[in-house]
């Protein structure tokens, strides 16, 4: 998921550099959307990782 998310982020500032303003702003929302994403499964990793199993 955050391969993803550094992905998009370096087509965007690849498109943003060449002018290609509407692809940067969709690319860097896209990697916007699955850094969040990746953060959120990672925090739930780390909580659900750390309880004791019953």
């Amino acid at each position: 998921m955050l391969s993803w998310a550094i992905f998009f982020l370096i087509v965007a500032i690849i498109a943003g550099v060449l002018g290609f303003g509407g692809l940067a702003g969709t690319a860097i929302g896209i990697a916007k959307i699955l850094f969040v994403v990746f953060l959120i499964l990672f925090v739930v990793s780390l909580i659900l990782g750390r309880r004791p199993s019953v």
